[in-house]
């Protein structure tokens, strides 16, 4: 049976995001089939796809290699989620089915239960599905993949850390499904703006030294969201 391409980028995608591959080492077709058990022909697709999302770039004389992002375009992709997750929120509020409300709001009574217990790895988890559901209830493909885009190179680029007040972090995605509920789209988008930013307060972006140590900084290009008002 062949297997799709798109399952093979997919794999490859979260293997790169994981670390199992370096920044900057090589991805020769022969070696990738043989990993996941395919031809080189999903290989060479899924390479082609990778490389158009930014995951993977193609050097002469050394062929697809993970890329390297730099210190500017890892902050970039942060200012982008600052700007694209509350006009996601705000279109979620107005084309939002009942099915998304289920699966946000039990995602909320998952999140704070476990915010009250302590859980930061279920934690993170959770509000993955809740920004991905989030995303999808926004009804446009273009946003949702864009926004799903962006977690991916986010979580590849950075070292999250547990927000110094997980319950009141959990309180707020409550508060934007509330928002989302009533179809009020202007308090979702600022809920949603406030909730964004000072998520990326804990975000720590990730280098490799020259002893090829991963190390873990924080970014020297902040972004600044102290004008907006909420």
């Amino acid at each position: 049976m062949r297997i799709p391409a798109h399952s093979v980028c997919t794999a490859i995608r979260d293997d790169i995001v994981a670390g199992v591959y370096e920044r900057g080492s090589r991805l020769t077709e022969e070696l990738l089939a043989r990993r996941y058990g395919v031809s080189r022909v999903p290989v060479r697709e899924a390479l082609r796809t990778l490389e158009a999302e930014g995951f993977v770039v193609t050097r002469r004389h050394a062929g697809a290699c993970v890329a390297e992002p730099t210190e500017q375009e890892a902050a970039d992709l942060l200012e982008m989620r600052l700007l694209l997750e509350p006009l996601g929120a705000s279109r979620a509020a107005q084309r939002r089915t009942e099915a998304h409300l289920k699966v946000l709001r039990g995602l909320v009574r998952l999140g704070q239960e476990r915010a009250r217990r302590g859980g930061s790895e279920d934690l993170r988890s959770l509000g993955g599905w809740f920004h991905e559901t989030l995303a999808q209830a926004c009804g446009s493909h273009a946003l949702s993949s864009t926004l799903t885009g962006l977690r991916h190179k986010i979580v590849w680029m950075y070292a999250v850390e547990t927000p110094a007040d997980p319950v009141e972090s959990w309180a707020e995605h409550g508060a934007i499904v509330d928002a989302v509920a009533r179809g009020d789209g202007e308090r979702a988008r600022a809920i949603t703006a406030l909730h964004t930013e000072r998520a990326s307060a804990v975000h720590r972006l990730r280098f490799t030294g020259g002893d090829g140590a991963e190390r873990v900084r924080t970014s020297q290009h902040a972004v600044n969201m102290s004008g907006r008002r909420h």
